[in-house]
């Protein structure tokens, strides 16, 4: 079809809205949609793409009321759809302890001592971001140090990931954990030599500090934290999130400010399952499938298979190379999360499970096959796998023969390329981790993400990581990277539809929402090493512009 074809196509359907407000022109558009490869302009009508084509035919649509946006050859393309980010954790972090790029366990101590100089005796430091990798001794702290610098302070820091959370002497006594206290099902308390705890505690053993924390409960510092992570992602050219784990409170509280017309985002929910019980009772309340405009969706559940690969809690079906003994932990059983998954299905709900190891990814896919004879409906409610990272061969033609989704996140594989071949073996690294390319060869559907904040929230570096696989140490297995316009995709086309977006969002394509960002480099013809440093100079979301960069 030709460009003026289109047009005139386009003009026949949406008669009643023939004259644009907004015009963009002079871009070079990508829109990732094949019938228009070439446009240079677009416009919008109301929140809705009128008409994509050559500057000529789309300026010739416009009236005395249009406005015009000349990009000066900028790159335009969908605005980016983060298909795994907490939301809410990102402006949350803004509040804590930021221990992200710590280079040894005396940096965390220091950060640690200099945050608890100004708070009362007494009051909970909590914390985020350490990553024991990146310190010249690879290997998980123990609480001494800590405890004799911050005597007075009950102390959490949560490791990178999420999924194993370091204490001091303060904050093991007030949680009650001591030699005795045996580890949950699903967690281990880390233990030194006599027995006694190291501080360190993974996946479910998190959860004994639960009752001891303080409760998060100020709606004012809540509601300011959705702002901010909204300011953060515009800026960072995403116009949706896909955010995993979450309650039927935050989506009301994130109803309200789009209600007020402050949150204007896109947001995709998955609600937190732990038990059949539990999950019954949320998914008593009806799935949420757009409201206000399109811009809240809570239609998923999430659940956990396993924890995490930097704290060896991620369930593997052969010991970690670096702790042989131990396979890492299953959180949930096969059992419980077939239950789960059927609660939720059976209610129109998305069967999603964070899974990270071969063995729980194994569990989960034969989860969807079990689903699939009992009720037949987690197919078409496109099922996926969070993460995804370490597959054993047998299973990767399984994604696309059960049509699950692989919800994968570019830069792990750059930020844990350099210690994985340690952690699980180089053999089995080679073979199945962050195996982005044999999963799109055995026809599954990868949508892209960056787990901010386990890491930044930058689409940018998710791609060039997509792209390119290159770590501090060299490339990381680069016969597993993507072309440009697929990793394009996994942010763009593949997350719309992994939000039963596609026909909305996702491309730009007449009739579609006008949800785009430009930029100041190409990112399909830029050098590679460049795609992270490319600049966001505009978002527009339903055509509404909510970022400008500074000029």
């Amino acid at each position: 079809m030709s460009l003026r074809l289109g047009i005139f196509l386009l003009l026949c359907t949406f008669a009643v809205a023939q004259t644009p407000d907004l015009i963009v022109h002079g871009a070079r558009i990508a829109s990732m949609d094949a019938r228009y490869p070439a446009a240079t302009a677009l416009a919008v009508a109301g929140e809705r793409i009128l008409a994509l084509g050559s500057d000529d035919d789309i300026l010739a649509l416009a009236d005395a009321k249009t406005r015009k946006v000349n990009a000066r050859g900028a790159f335009l393309c969908p605005g980016f759809i983060d298909s795994h980010a907490h939301f809410a954790g990102v402006g949350r972090s803004l509040r804590n302890l930021d221990l992200v790029g710590c280079r040894s366990f005396a940096d965390l101590v220091k950060r640690v001592r200099d945050a608890a100089a100004a708070k009362p005796a007494g009051a909970w430091i909590q914390g985020r971001g350490w990553d024991q990798n990146l310190w010249p001794k690879k290997v998980l702290p123990r609480h001494g140090e800590l405890s004799a610098a911050i005597p007075d302070h009950p102390v959490m820091l949560r490791r990178v990931d999420g999924h194993a959370a370091l204490l001091n002497a303060v904050a093991l006594k007030l949680a009650g954990i001591d030699a005795k206290t045996p580890n949950p099902p699903g967690g281990e308390i880390l233990r030194d030599e006599n027995g006694q705890p190291t501080g360190v505690l993974v996946d479910a053993a998190v959860g004994l500090v639960g009752r001891v924390l303080p409760r998060e409960d100020d709606e004012n510092a809540l509601r300011e934290d959705l702002l901010h992570a909204q300011a953060i992602c515009f800026e960072r050219g995403i116009t949706m999130v896909h955010d995993p784990g979450e309650s039927w409170a935050m989506v009301d509280r994130m109803s309200d400010l789009m209600e007020k017309d402050r949150l204007k985002i896109r947001l995709y929910v998955m609600l937190s399952g732990s038990s059949p019980e539990q999950v019954r009772r949320t998914a008593s309340r009806p799935p949420l499938l757009g409201a206000h405009d399109h811009r809240l969706f809570a239609r998923s559940f999430k659940f956990y298979a396993d924890g995490a690969l930097g704290s060896r809690g991620a369930a593997m079906l052969e010991d970690y190379a670096d702790r042989p003994g131990h396979k890492g932990l299953l959180i949930t059983r096969l059992e419980d999360l077939v239950a789960m998954g059927d609660a939720a299905t059976r209610r129109g709900y998305q069967f999603c499970v964070h899974a990270i190891g071969d063995r729980a990814n194994r569990m989960v896919l034969d989860a969807v096959s079990i689903l699939e004879g009992l009720d037949g409906r987690v197919r078409e409610l496109r099922p996926r796998i969070e993460h995804a990272q370490i597959l054993d061969a047998e299973d990767i033609p399984r994604f696309a023969e059960l049509g699950v989704i692989a919800a994968m996140q570019g830069v792990h594989a750059t930020s844990d390329g350099p210690w994985v071949p340690t952690r699980i073996g180089r053999n089995r690294a080679e073979e199945g981790a962050y195996v982005w390319r044999k999963l799109l060869q055995a026809g599954a559907r990868i949508c892209n993400g960056t787990d901010a904040p386990v890491e930044r929230i930058s689409p940018l570096a998710c791609l060039e990581s997509t792209v390119r696989r290159m770590t501090r140490a060299g490339p990381f297995f680069p016969a597993q990277r993507l072309s440009r316009r697929e990793a394009l995709a996994t942010y763009t086309v593949e997350g719309a539809y992994a939000a039963f977006q596609e026909n909305r969002l996702g491309r730009l394509a007449p009739g579609y929402l006008a949800d785009f960002i430009l930029l100041d480099k190409d990112l399909l013809s830029c050098p590679e090493d460049e795609i992270d440093q490319a600049r966001v100079l505009r978002t527009y979301v339903a055509g509404e512009l909510v970022f400008e960069a500074d000029q």
